[in-house]
């Protein structure tokens, strides 16, 4: 097939829910909406964002809607049975799971973790589910004396392991992951095990950059593996490739933040390739919606949309751009967890539909189906495409 001379570049900001998710209350998330909470902050000021059409999707009621939007925009609801990082990045990719991925609020079984300690040499610390900033400060002393690995988990579906970078070297931290990605498999698959690698003395312990994300493979193909069949390039920014398992994905780049994130996707404007671009900007989870700070999350939405504002002036005739999310992590409700929420969709360049609604979508599989159907490449995703209603 002949291949087509465009780029797109979809930025995935991580927890950025817009509420309204209708089974919301199943997952006891009802009531939750991390725009309508961030927005309400003195820091948070989002003009870009607002002229694509954030404010104008269905159910957004928190600040004043365009008048006529400069893009396509829409609201998209969650299919799998799950609301974590790796099933909402994998939905949006094409794959809907039916079944969530196992969680372990009591901490992970005996025999496993006995297991686990043959194969490391390390005895484990805390096996609770764990705030990972609580987790060092509570048993990082102990770690520095014994040497023992802080194994902990929380509501997602993720195996952490957390040892300082002077006691167990990164390269054993990130053997000892991978020693613990492959016995956690069928009843026991949980969607990443997690280094989290920590500096510092007692009391002033800090979590380093160097955290590497050891995920499942996805079940089936994605519109990665789509793609990249097809002769596409597929670039991914931050933990896109740890999320896919490196499974679709020919060129990563690391990231220290967000902001170093979108100054290397705006550096991408630069690069000549033909196919996908995929972002993730994970510090508004991580950093903000997991710790319930507003105004963080806000200042960090606020910064976003000044760097977006340099991408889109630099953007090609050719390119598309797409915004959306993977959950909600609503930091001013109820507990740290992610949320149940559905998600905004924005898009945006010379070949998209200005001031159009797509409505309310019924899974995130959608995006996927429409990226590959732009790009000409059949659909065996689970989504279905919008391309017609947002393309010139």
């Amino acid at each position: 097939m002949e291949m087509i001379d465009r780029r797109i570049f979809l930025i995935v900001l991580d927890s950025f829910g817009i509420g309204n998710a209708p089974d919301a209350a199943r997952f006891g998330d009802e009531g939750s909406n991390t725009l309508a909470t961030i927005a309400k902050s003195s820091r948070y000021d989002t003009p870009n964002l607002k002229k694509i059409g954030l404010f104008n999707i269905d159910g957004v009621e928190c600040k004043e809607k365009e008048r006529k939007t400069i893009g396509s925009y829409g609201r998209l609801t969650e299919r799998s049975q799950g609301k974590d990082t790796t099933i909402g990045h994998w939905e949006i990719a094409g794959v809907i799971s039916s079944k969530p991925l196992p969680t372990f609020p009591h901490g992970f079984p005996k025999e496993l973790l006995e297991k686990f300690r043959r194969k490391t040499g390390r005895d484990i610390l805390c096996n609770m589910p764990y705030s990972g900033t609580e987790v060092i400060r509570d048993y990082g002393e102990e770690h520095m004396k014994t040497g023992s690995l802080i194994v902990y988990t929380s509501a997602d579906s993720v195996f952490q392991i957390a040892a300082h970078e002077e006691v167990v070297p990164l390269e054993e931290l990130y053997r000892d992951c991978e020693i613990a990605r492959e016995m956690l498999t069928g009843e026991l698959g949980v969607g990443r095990v997690i280094a989290r690698p920590f500096t510092g003395t007692s009391g002033t312990f800090t979590r380093t950059a160097n955290r590497h994300d050891f995920s499942l493979v996805p079940p089936k193909d994605t519109m990665l593996d789509l793609l990249t069949d097809a002769g596409y390039e597929t670039y991914g920014i931050g933990k896109i490739y740890d999320i896919f398992a490196g499974k679709g994905i020919q060129h990563t780049q690391r990231i220290i933040n967000n902001e170093d994130g979108m100054n290397r996707t705006i550096e991408m404007l630069q690069t000549e390739f033909k196919g996908l671009c995929f972002v993730n900007l994970v510090d508004f989870d991580m950093l903000y919606g997991h710790r319930n700070d507003i105004d963080g999350y806000a200042d960090a939405a606020t910064v976003f949309d000044r760097q977006l504002g340099t991408f889109m002036e630099n953007m090609r005739d050719a390119d598309i751009l797409m915004i959306t999310a993977d959950h909600g992590c609503d930091p001013g409700f109820k507990g740290t967890d992610h949320s149940r929420e559905c998600v905004p969709f924005l898009a945006y360049g010379k070949d998209i539909r200005e001031n159009v609604s797509i409505g309310t979508r019924k899974t995130f599989a959608d995006i996927a189906a429409t990226i590959v159907e732009i790009m000409e490449v059949s659909n065996r995703t689970d989504g279905r495409s919008f391309r017609a209603e947002i393309m010139k």
